[in-house]
């Protein structure tokens, strides 16, 4: 009996030393799962919160999209870890659209925290110089602010402005009047209402520089000078060759002579090209300033105040022709072999 005794106390022994084995196994299993996981729900950069992300959640983005982005902007360390949080914690699919401003110092907490609030009460939009409404409706929809096609019939109706009252109601009617400036809108501002903001930012302008008068002193509608501008705003790359570029222009309308400018033939195709081919010089548009003298039928982006300024301020000279370089400035020449000798010293450096 003894002897059975003792075997049996070294079986329990090796039994409960096993069992201790599995049990440092598991405890060492759960806090490196632990670090991991404090570690993944942690914020990406704790000394990140001047680090400022804009991020920009599309109306109907579904939590895989949303988690995709943030993780692609370094603000969550991954998107799974994201989606299994908003599944927990039962707000998949509360997320509100709109224009975010995150940091990389935020927890998973308060990212989610402020998608399910919604953006903040203000969104700063800035809408640049040259931009055709085409571009400003894509920035608008692009920031969750607004539908870009919503946007864009609104362009073509009927606003009770004194300077649209001659325009026809047609596709882009207000091309070249959404003027470009820094806007401060809410995630709740209706298309409406942002179409409204920059048409009363125009007429401020022209009011207080007595513009209409001003184009009118050049012989020039008020239209006219804002087709005339949005072409200078095209064409000019910096800022010191608009009111010369303005100048030729003129120049050429005095004479009689086809404006052949590039920007025009830009505006009609559907794709912008780097370098225009000769067919497309042919293209059957009253845009195309190669196939049809004078003015276009209207402007052909939104010009800026610099812009519109030099139509009323051009550059008193006789040239009649210029060819860009490498530098984004432009070469001015009188006659044609000028020009020709121009494009030969130039573009061959681009």
């Amino acid at each position: 009996m003894g002897s059975t005794v003792v075997r049996m106390g070294k079986k329990r022994k090796r039994k409960s030393n096993y069992g201790l084995w599995i049990i440092v196994l598991l405890l060492f299993v759960l806090a490196v799962g632990y670090l991991q996981a404090r570690a993944v729900f942690s914020p990406v950069d704790q000394a990140g919160a001047e680090e400022q992300v804009n991020v920009v959640v599309p109306k109907n983005s579904s939590t895989a999209y949303i988690a995709g982005q943030l993780e692609s902007e370094g603000l969550v360390h991954s998107a799974l870890a994201f989606r299994l949080y908003a599944r927990y914690h039962h707000i998949d699919g509360q997320f509100k659209p709109g224009s975010y401003q995150l940091n990389p110092a935020m927890t998973l907490d308060e990212i989610n925290g402020q998608l399910i609030k919604g953006p903040d009460e203000t969104i700063k939009i800035t809408v640049p110089e040259g931009f055709t409404v085409a571009q400003v409706a894509g920035m608008l929809e692009q920031n969750g602010i607004t539908g870009k096609d919503d946007f864009l019939r609104l362009t073509d109706s009927e606003w009770n402005y004194p300077y649209l009252k001659d325009i026809a109601a047609e596709n882009n009617r207000l091309e070249g009047y959404l003027y470009p400036d820094t806007y401060h809108v809410s995630p709740v501002t209706s298309p409406e209402k942002l179409v409204q903001m920059m048409l009363d930012r125009f007429n401020t302008v022209i009011e207080e520089q007595n513009y209409i008068k001003q184009a009118a002193d050049r012989d020039l509608t008020l239209h006219q000078a804002v087709i005339i501008a949005s072409m200078v705003e095209r064409e000019a790359r910096v800022a010191g060759d608009r009111a010369r570029i303005a100048g030729v222009i003129f120049n050429r309308l005095a004479i009689g002579m086809p404006l052949q400018l590039d920007a025009t033939i830009q505006y009609v195709l559907e794709t912008p090209k780097e370098v225009l081919l000769y067919k497309d010089l042919e293209v059957d548009s009253p845009y195309n300033t190669y196939k049809y003298p004078g003015l276009p039928p209207g402007p052909i982006a939104c010009p800026g105040w610099p812009s519109l300024q030099a139509v009323i301020e051009p550059e008193e000279h006789d040239f009649l022709y210029y060819v860009a370089k490498p530098d984004g400035s432009h070469a001015f020449s009188r006659t044609l072999q000028e020009h020709n000798n121009n494009i030969n010293k130039y573009q061959g450096q681009n």
